[in-house]
């Protein structure tokens, strides 16, 4: 009977260091999962940023000729 009662005292210290060592696992992978997050939104801002440069720079070029124009001239040659 005490064999008993000692191998389930020592399954209840297995189980609770599993959970403390599961709760440390935890912590740190919420805190990397932070830093992950926080730098996912530096690089979205980044991309917007650079996507907004790029709208600007498209919206200095000329405008195309009308390509509908120079289609039909070519197909009439």
């Amino acid at each position: 009977m005490i064999s008993e009662f000692q191998d389930l005292s020592d399954k209840i210290s297995r189980l609770a260091e599993m959970t403390e060592s599961l709760r440390r696992e935890n912590a740190q992978l919420r805190q990397s999962n932070k830093l992950l997050s926080e730098e996912n939104a530096a690089y979205l801002q980044r991309l917007a940023e650079a996507q907004q440069r790029v709208e600007a720079l498209l919206a200095q070029l000329p405008a195309p000729e009308d390509e509908t124009a120079t289609d039909e001239a070519e197909a009439i040659e």
